[in-house]
């Protein structure tokens, strides 16, 4: 999936050693691997800064302990990207990529957590007590783990935004379809004036969000991409995206609170976008601070 192979599959290409890409990403590619990347903490968030997992240095290995909680492919991830501080580091962005390795001693995996939504997704809690990571098991700088982790970050929300932009498009179209056919006062839903104004607003913001998601596509093929086009894409997309899902329940009436109707998974699985990868409450923490940068620069500048 999607998690597998662009977003935990690119830490090996950037920071992962030449050994270390040969023994793991094999059977990645077969399907024999499965890959998982642990940052979210039960006290930590989007606030990377904020975690608790401590990495000690021991020499040949890293001595790994602390947990995770809300990581996708935990029950059955074999390989585990876990971001942990780096002990006795002197500030909190001192963090380290270490992979953790299905049996290794001392790493365990927690219940299969019940969802909202997006239930054939496993998402477990992780455990880790004096795990001994292997330096070869290192991916990039002892220290510098935050700094490539905003590195992945920008794709990561890229990787949101075209999905919320397609599920918001998809919704639009299930709703579009109903609203055709639901009979409401002698004439169909569609023909309503409350329904025509709400689904054109939708369906241009739609349109809007979906060709700033292909630019930033575009950038991110060239190299481009920057962290605050990648939140701007992952606030737009996904807020977009919910509000289309809350039209279309409304509009399905009674029909859309039933699991028998697609709009109603489609609402429940939707509503995690707006919190993973970054909430777009941290989105917009991200965009404010380059609005009010010395380095920020206006289109008509």
């Amino acid at each position: 999936n999607t998690l597998h192979s662009r977003l935990v599959g690119p830490y090996f290409q950037r920071f992962g050693s030449e050994d270390l890409r040969r023994r793991i990403l094999p059977g990645c590619v077969s399907g024999d691997t499965i890959l998982a990347i642990a940052m979210t903490e039960p006290g930590a968030g989007s606030d990377l800064a904020g975690m608790r997992a401590t990495a000690e240095d021991r020499g040949d290995h890293f001595l790994l302990n602390g947990s995770k909680t809300y990581i996708s492919n935990g029950i059955n991830a074999d390989i585990v990207v876990v971001a942990a501080r780096l002990a006795g580091a002197d500030t909190p962005r001192a963090l380290v990529l270490l992979v953790v390795e299905r049996g290794m001693e001392g790493f365990e995996r927690g219940r299969n957590l019940k969802k909202m939504g997006l239930s054939a997704q496993d998402t477990a809690e992780l455990f880790f007590a004096n795990v001994k990571v292997p330096k070869a098991n290192l991916l990039g700088e002892p220290g510098r783990g935050f700094y490539h982790l905003m590195e992945g970050l920008a794709e990561e929300r890229l990787i949101a935004a075209v999905g919320a932009a397609a599920n918001a498009r998809r919704a639009f179209d299930v709703t579009r379809d109903y609203v055709m056919q639901r009979v409401l006062f002698g004439q169909p839903l569609a023909q309503q004036q409350n329904t025509q104004f709400r689904m054109a607003e939708l369906d241009a913001e739609i349109d809007l969000v979906q060709t700033y998601v292909d630019h930033c596509v575009a950038e991110h093929n060239a190299g481009r991409l920057t962290g605050n086009m990648g939140a701007k894409a992952k606030m737009l997309s996904t807020e977009t995206e919910w509000r289309m899902m809350d039209l279309g329940v409304q509009l399905h009436g009674g029909a859309g609170y039933m699991d028998e109707y697609p709009i109603s998974h489609m609402f429940t699985d939707a509503r995690v976008n707006r919190i993973l990868a970054g909430s777009s409450e941290v989105m917009r923490l991200i965009i404010g601070r380059d609005v009010f940068s010395q380095t920020y620069r206006s289109l008509l500048a």
